[in-house]
């Protein structure tokens, strides 16, 4: 009996597998895979979701008019430099398919977010990978690759799953280096964690250059994961082509009406985001006080690279009722949680080391913690 026809790229393509579900031997469970953020939602956030699902029988606003306001108000932009999507992920998603031409290329750092080459493949574009050295992006080595085909560049900051940072000078002379007809596309989805010194957005390099846009979600920070939404700021050249591609009503009315929510109690969640930040200082300071690799992070995880004892430590954790993200062969991520759970995972952390007396059965990683 014959089977439906599919693109030939399906055969090959990779699933995204969340990670498993875990309990210890006493029942505890730490989600610390997900990168998704610790507290619960705040009250009012919650009261704008129900009142909102009393009008899920009415198709939510096509292109989310108040919301894309509201952003364009609180990054200093107009509103036809925003565009909304659901996640930031399927704004990514569009970009590929807007530029998918014959032969077209997309470039991004690797390893970089697990998505960037699914989506690619999915869009008919292929993929161009290049290198991380000491956990940052080359970006000398990506500038001197865009070529004739190249038609997207992926700029992940801070990048997933390392967490290290681009500075803002060496992020600007890279855009210059791109031709104009390149789109670049700078990912930020775990920017509110930033806190290195004279950090900036890339939003700000996007006023003058007509090829660079900024990714931004609702899913980390704002604690929304479970809504999808996200958005885009950019060139109104570049908004008005991706609003032709945007999928009606795919930012439902409760997604829209809990960031708007959201939106109105930034500081209320941002002083949740400084707890997520001190926390990440305390979880690095110990795991590097006894000797593990650990470069500086500044989102809301932490990346260790193991290299072949990776999917080993990463069932110990497991085992240990800790949820983490293993890249099998090459490093474990794990998630910045409540406090209970980080101390979850550095007591796991503690046995392994004990057991193996380094952090991984090859020896520990040299990587730069500037």
């Amino acid at each position: 009996m014959g089977k439906p026809r599919f693109r030939s790229i399906f055969d090959g393509l990779p699933a995204y597998e969340p990670s498993r579900a875990v309990r210890s031997a006493t029942g505890d469970s730490h989600l610390l895979a997900a990168n998704e953020s610790p507290h619960r939602p705040l009250p009012d956030i919650v009261a704008a979701i129900t009142e909102a699902a009393e009008t899920i029988n009415r198709y939510p606003d096509f292109g989310g008019t108040e919301l894309t306001a509201r952003i364009a108000r609180a990054h200093g932009v107009t509103e036809d430099r925003v565009a909304i999507g659901a996640g930031s992920v399927a704004l990514l998603q569009m970009l590929l398919q807007a530029v998918a031409d014959a032969d077209a290329e997309v470039m991004y750092a690797w390893r970089s977010f697990e998505l960037y080459p699914v989506l690619a493949d999915l869009a008919g574009v292929r993929g161009v990978r290049i290198p991380l050295v000491d956990e940052r992006h080359d970006l000398n080595a990506m500038a001197e690759r865009v070529g004739d085909d190249t038609r997207l560049v992926l700029v992940c900051n801070p990048n997933n799953p390392t967490g290290t940072l681009l500075g803002h000078d060496d992020l600007r002379a890279f855009a210059d280096r791109v031709p104009a007809d390149r789109l670049i596309a700078v990912d930020e989805a775990y920017f509110e964690y930033v806190r290195q010194p004279g950090a900036r957005s890339a939003i700000a390099l996007t006023a003058d250059r007509p090829n660079l846009v900024v990714l931004r979600t609702f899913s980390k920070a704002y604690g929304l994961a479970g809504l999808r939404v996200g958005y885009l700021v950019g060139p109104p050249y570049v908004v008005a082509r991706l609003r032709k591609a945007y999928l009606p009503y795919s930012v439902s009315a409760v997604a829209q009406a809990a960031a708007l929510a959201a939106l109105g109690r930034q500081k209320e969640l941002f002083s949740q985001v400084d707890e997520v930040v001190a926390e990440r200082a305390r979880v690095r300071g110990e795991l590097t006080a006894t000797g593990w690799a650990v470069p500086r992070s500044e989102s809301n995880f932490l990346w260790l690279r193991m290299g072949a004892a990776s999917g080993e430590f990463g069932d110990r954790c497991g085992d240990a009722g800790v949820a983490v993200r293993v890249f099998p062969g090459e490093g474990l991520r794990v998630s910045i949680g409540t406090p209970a759970d980080n101390d979850a995972f550095l007591a796991a952390a503690a046995a392994w080391r004990a057991k193996t007396r380094s952090p991984a059965a090859d020896g520990p990683a040299t990587v730069s913690n500037c």
